[in-house]
């Protein structure tokens, strides 16, 4: 609860721009009846990544707020999970860009563990 109004709007502008990459990123992958399967709880988790967070701002309390802080994490980790389950069937494009988003959704977990480490200390 001590992020500053700007640090919450880039937070969330980060949270919805990597929602938008992971949609993208699906368009490309081949429709296999696996892919189509992994590719809807991918794009759930990502979005949810976002959702979560408006949730937790919108909070009354700070047990509400970190409830939904932790969500967020859970919503990361999820996202990361279903990126290395889809399958790009080895194209070199395709397999930089996910790892590049399991990246992105890495680092998300890590700033959401931070808020909750210093909503903690506070």
């Amino acid at each position: 609860m001590n992020q500053s109004t700007q640090e919450r709007n880039q937070l969330y502008e980060y949270a919805v721009k990597f929602a938008l990459e992971v949609r993208e990123f699906g368009k490309l992958l081949p429709m296999t009846v696996a892919n189509v399967e992994d590719l809807k709880q991918l794009i759930r988790a990502s979005g949810a990544i976002g959702v979560s967070y408006i949730s937790a701002q919108s909070s009354s309390n700070r047990t509400e707020y970190l409830l939904g802080i932790k969500k967020c994490v859970m919503e990361s980790k999820s996202t990361h999970y279903w990126l290395r389950l889809v399958d790009s069937q080895g194209a070199g494009e395709l397999e930089k860009r996910r790892s590049q988003l399991m990246q992105a959704a890495q680092e998300l977990a890590t700033v959401f563990g931070k808020i909750i480490q210093t909503s903690k200390v506070t």
